[in-house]
């Protein structure tokens, strides 16, 4: 199901999700790219940064949008992202016109695609194909890993 490129690039992601960890912010990353070819890359920050929007996608569609010159994505772009993505993720990626966003982990309380049936209205001028689980275990381990150690931190 999965292409070598797409667990390249989810790799890539991992390694932006690292970054975060590093950096003591929840370990999510996210990378942009277009017929394989890497055109930005991010991890949260929202803490070190206090920018509520830095998001993990956000950073990786800036990061894109600076190098390409132009807030729109060219067609055939994919985001993956080791976390899927809340509302305000999903707002910049119809924005930017993202055609596909692959996720790794789930996020049952927040992720965009509990809202999908309400985010396909016709009013919405782009739709996204959303596809899941890639390196799933990999994602939620580091996700897991860091919650767990800020709870024995506190």
């Amino acid at each position: 199901m999965w292409s070598g490129d797409d667990i390249y690039f989810m790799g890539l992601a991992l390694d932006e999700a690292y970054k975060a960890d590093y950096e003591d912010e929840v370990p999510i990353g996210a990378v942009v790219v277009s017929e394989g070819l890497l055109l930005g890359r991010g991890h949260n920050c929202p803490i070190g940064t206090n920018d509520p929007s830095a998001h993990a996608e956000i950073k990786a569609l800036q990061s894109a949008g600076a190098w390409l010159k132009n807030y729109r994505m060219p067609a055939k772009t994919t985001v993956y992202v080791t976390l899927e993505p809340c509302l305000m993720c999903f707002g910049a990626l119809i924005h930017a016109r993202v055609d596909r966003v692959v996720f790794g982990a789930a996020d049952p309380k927040v992720g965009v695609t509990n809202y999908l049936e309400l985010l396909s209205d016709a009013r919405i001028n782009h739709q996204i194909e959303f596809q899941d689980g890639l390196l799933e275990a990999q994602c939620k381990e580091m996700l897991q890993g860091f919650f767990q150690r800020k709870r024995i931190a506190n």
